[in-house]
């Protein structure tokens, strides 16, 4: 296979896979962001094959990672309205999909999830207790003022929402590759 070829179905691959990515919960078809990156269906197809899964893999794949986050983190939002948000209009096919992905539905994830959760709980801090001369101590039997490092509680990361995609080109206008 010629260099430049290699090259052109990569960079086909990468720049379908971050629509895929930003778009998700639309529509899309491998038409559709073949046309979007300004390639042919085929090439596009030739170019998963090569460096991944299937278009309808990577597809299935991003949208069921994006509802098990959905619905472990955003108990506020409905099982349905999951299944919308991720790309699948009728509840009934998104149920299904996530079943055959996860083995669960997506309610009984959801459970599943909120449950472990709960049962997740940070190891407390240890507590300073007052030392005869006015200093503090983290662990009995050091000294005061000894240069050990005291073990300090794991900050808790909360998921940061991520800001809303820019839209998808209009037909006809090819997609610019990301900046490297």
């Amino acid at each position: 296979m010629h260099p430049h070829t290699l090259s052109e179905r990569r960079r086909l691959y990468l720049l379908g896979r971050v629509l895929v990515a930003r778009h998700y919960g639309r529509p899309l078809t491998l038409v559709a962001v073949a046309r979007a990156i300004g390639t042919s269906p085929r090439q596009l197809q030739r170019a998963y094959a090569q460096f991944g899964d299937s278009f309808q893999e990577d597809l299935f794949a991003r949208r069921m990672s994006a509802a098990a986050q959905l619905l472990a983190e955003q108990r506020a939002i409905p099982v349905s309205d999951v299944g919308r948000l991720v790309g699948y209009p009728h509840s009934s096919h998104f149920a299904s999909s996530f079943r055959r992905r996860y083995g669960l539905s997506p309610v009984r994830f959801r459970e599943c999830a909120l449950r472990h959760a709960a049962t997740r709980t940070p190891t407390p801090a240890p507590t300073r207790t007052p030392t005869p001369t006015g200093a503090d101590s983290a662990t009995p039997g050091h000294a005061a003022g000894s240069h050990q490092p005291r073990p300090r509680p794991r900050p808790q990361h909360q998921h940061q929402p991520q800001p809303a995609s820019p839209p998808m080109p209009p037909p006809g206008q090819a997609a610019r590759p990301p900046a490297a």
